[in-house]
């Protein structure tokens, strides 16, 4: 079947997939994979180091595919400078940056002028309008279902992106709660031109960063397990329930303030579980989206899988 879609001309890729930005995880090989087969592969860019190591790892995406993949900036959460960062993806000629978190104006601007094409996380009707002002080439709209940082507000996905193909001219891409052919068979028919999966893409082989323990809790658990976190500072966000999200929760209902909680929502308690498999010590982020997760797949089985079964649902639509 074709799957050509206007995020599918844009990005000039085979079908409207894109894995996420997946802070601590989204490296080369995941991105390579996924590009490879046939949707869109993601670099986390403020993960790194430096400005140096994200030149590095395009290079070692170029070096496994041919395909095209995209830049994620992360840039709400960890405060840090971003414009050195985008630079060298400027300087690499990358093909396709996306932006999460914060205002994305900065970033939108020193695009500006370049042929590298925009996309901006979104989760409500009026950041989606704001994106399209600003030169967003699309918008990813994620539901109050999805995994890591979510709107302030619970809409979910099956409501809020109808809401926004109806708000934008720009082609909108559904987010949260989306893990395989019938996901993207539902996220077409409300309006969206693609997808965007990031919980989903953890459970795979080429996301060699992710520990054991992590990818066996996402496969374990099921849509009733996670929490969202982070709320009484304003960035709410789903993760995995666990005795350390626990924790988080205590302090926020004691009303312990930003320094209460800083410790406990780090990148480095963040890390401590999804590198090491310190459930104990620390957190990984997840969305309701595990409940459809059975198993580890590799990229090129996970993407083949959710076309099999996005076709065997079109064709039920036309009654064969």
């Amino acid at each position: 079947m074709n799957w050509e879609t206007k995020v599918t001309k844009l990005l000039n890729i085979q079908y409207p997939i894109i894995q996420g930005g997946l802070a601590h995880l989204a490296y080369s090989e995941l991105a390579a994979a996924v590009s490879n087969a046939g949707g869109l592969g993601q670099i986390t860019a403020m993960s790194l180091a430096d400005p140096e190591q994200l030149r590095k790892e395009i290079k070692n995406v170029r070096s496994l595919t041919d395909c095209p993949f995209g830049v994620n900036f992360s840039i709400g959460q960890q405060g840090r400078p971003f414009a050195d960062y985008v630079n060298v993806a400027i300087e690499e000629k990358v093909p396709v940056v996306s932006v999460t978190g914060g205002n994305p104006a900065p970033l939108l601007q020193q695009l500006e002028g370049t042929n590298i094409k925009k996309l901006v996380l979104v989760a409500a009707v009026r950041q989606a309008q704001k994106a399209e002002e600003l030169g967003a080439d699309a918008v990813m709209v994620v539901g109050q279902e999805g995994g890591g940082h979510l709107g302030r507000s619970d809409t979910g996905t099956f409501v809020l992106v109808p809401k926004v193909v109806d708000s934008v001219r720009i082609p909108v891409i559904a987010s949260g709660g989306i893990g395989d052919g019938r996901g993207l068979a539902a996220a077409l028919a409300l309006g969206a031109e693609g997808i965007e999966m990031g919980t989903r893409f953890i459970a795979t082989k080429e996301c060699v960063h992710a520990s054991d323990e992590y990818k066996k809790a996402l496969i374990e658990r099921n849509e009733n397990d996670t929490v969202v976190i982070k709320r009484s500072i304003g960035a709410p966000a789903r993760a995995l329930a666990n005795s350390w999200t626990e924790k988080i929760l205590r302090l926020e209902k004691e009303s312990g303030g930003f320094e209460a909680l800083k410790d406990y929502i780090s990148g480095a308690a963040n890390k401590r579980y999804i590198y090491e498999g310190k459930e104990e010590e620390g957190f990984g982020w997840a969305g309701q989206v595990i409940g459809l997760i059975h198993e580890v797949k590799s990229v090129h089985e996970l993407i083949a899988s959710i076309i099999t079964e996005g076709e065997a649902v079109r064709k039920r639509w036309c009654g064969q």
